[in-house]
């Protein structure tokens, strides 16, 4: 007989009932879209974002979670800036 490893395969150690998310993979055109909306404003509800994800063939849920991420990623950035700033000062 052949084994197989189980650390090849993690899906089967799921919990049961509980199927692994798939990571949303952007086009280009989505993310420059996207990125556009959040240069406008960085948060978006209802139906703007009801709309835009419709507009970009996304869930509103897809378009939710890249706004909260993307909302990390700024501040991150903008804590960065902020402490570059400060060492150049002192």
């Amino acid at each position: 007989g052949f084994l197989i490893s189980e650390c090849c395969f993690p899906l089967w150690k799921a919990k049961p009932g509980k199927a692994k998310r798939v990571r949303t993979i952007f086009s280009s055109e989505q993310l420059a879209r996207l990125e556009q909306e959040f240069a406008r404003q960085q948060y978006l509800v209802g139906q703007q974002r009801c709309l835009l994800a419709s507009s970009l063939h996304l869930t509103e849920e897809q378009v939710k979670v890249w706004f909260q991420n993307r909302r990390i990623k700024w501040r991150k950035q903008s804590l960065e800036q902020q402490q570059a700033k400060l060492a150049k000062m002192g």
